[in-house]
């Protein structure tokens, strides 16, 4: 999502550079909005200008992180949600069980009441709990060997059943501190992005231009040897590529997995669900989806991790060149495969 310009292989990004970067902000911010002061009135725009492009690069990165740590909240909370009503329709069957076992107990007990009179460790059973009366051993002495047996069946399934409903309880709980972490990395998102666009907004045209150019990463890629018949890794890599190859084009939206749109791992995650393979949701989670590969053998379909934090994904499909969702506003593309600092290479 974020710029995909070029970066220097041995440029650092440093907190004391997150702070210059702030404070260009505020100089952006006075540039574009304020006339200049200075004698050289043609030296504080540009000044202003290049810091506010910086600050947008900034924030399409940050926005990208925050898109990365939604999509793995929303994985959660649609797994959970899944878990949920598996278990509350657990839950109702075993409370059936439990209404039948009571029916047939009472039924019997009927019986003995019409026969001249309930047997009274029938009557015992029925008005306390199963484990309460179980814990009095000398009770059973007086049970039939068939009310015994039943007796521990429905001790069973009352267990089973306060069992259901405890794991229900607790998976209702995760699914609601779920749906809060979705809802926040939502407009931590949306505000970034809108500020990222005011910035732009802001510019003059040919400096919004000029970003655009820059973000295509039109720089040279970091020498990766790509043997000339280098071939997938496997049939399902070559289908991945494939599917991947006929996205381009699509446009970028975050937390979009496809098929009409993307976000960088949503794209990657499809690509390979057309060729059979599940990848987690998140450019962190297939990081860690399959063997990792050095750059020097990187072949067509194997993932390309950037950053040391992993936010952002690729699908290298030769020629060095991966195919990637870049960010709001841009579309699935081609871009080199050093177009930023990699983290890790991994083969699904």
């Amino acid at each position: 999502m974020a710029s995909h310009r070029r970066i220097p292989q041995h440029g650092q990004v440093t907190l004391a550079g997150v702070t210059v970067l702030s404070a260009a902000l505020a100089t952006a911010a006075a540039a574009l909005s304020a006339p200049p002061a200075s004698a050289d009135p043609a030296a504080r725009p540009a000044a202003g200008q290049e810091a506010a492009t910086a600050r947008v690069d900034a924030l399409y990165e940050q926005a990208e992180r925050a898109t990365e740590k939604y999509d793995g909240a929303d994985a959660r909370t649609r797994k959970l949600r899944a878990e949920v009503a598996d278990l509350q329709d657990r839950t109702a069957r075993a409370q059936e069980r439990v209404n039948r076992m009571r029916g047939r107990l009472g039924a019997l007990a009927a019986a003995q009441y019409r026969a001249g009179g309930m047997d009274p460790a029938l009557k015992l059973m029925l008005s306390e709990r199963p484990d309460s009366y179980l814990e009095k051993a000398s009770a059973l002495n007086r049970l039939g060997r068939h009310q015994a047996d039943r007796l521990h069946e429905l001790r069973a399934a009352q267990r089973s059943l306060e069992q259901q409903r405890r794991e229900t309880a607790a998976k209702l709980a995760e699914l609601e501190a779920s749906r809060t972490q979705v809802a926040r990395h939502k407009k931590d998102v949306q505000r970034k992005l809108a500020t990222a666009q005011r910035l732009l907004n802001a510019l003059p045209r040919a400096d919004r231009e000029a970003w655009k150019r820059a973000a295509r990463s039109e720089g040279r890629a970091a020498a990766v040897p790509d043997p000339a018949g280098a071939v997938p890794a496997s049939g399902r890599a070559a289908a991945a590529v494939a599917a991947v190859r006929a996205a381009v084009g699509s446009p970028y939206a975050w937390g979009s997995a496809g098929p009409g749109a993307f976000d960088c791992s949503g794209l990657t995650q499809w690509a390979y669900r057309r060729a059979g393979v599940s990848l987690p949701r998140t450019s962190q989670a297939q990081r860690g989806a399959g063997r990792p590969v050095p750059l020097g053998r990187i072949r067509p379909g194997d993932l390309v991790i950037y950053r040391s934090d992993a936010s952002h994904v690729g699908m290298y499909v030769g020629n060095g060149q991966v195919v990637h969702a870049p960010y709001p506003g841009a579309r699935v593309r081609y871009d080199p495969v050093g177009m930023m600092p990699i983290s890790a290479v991994t083969r699904p």
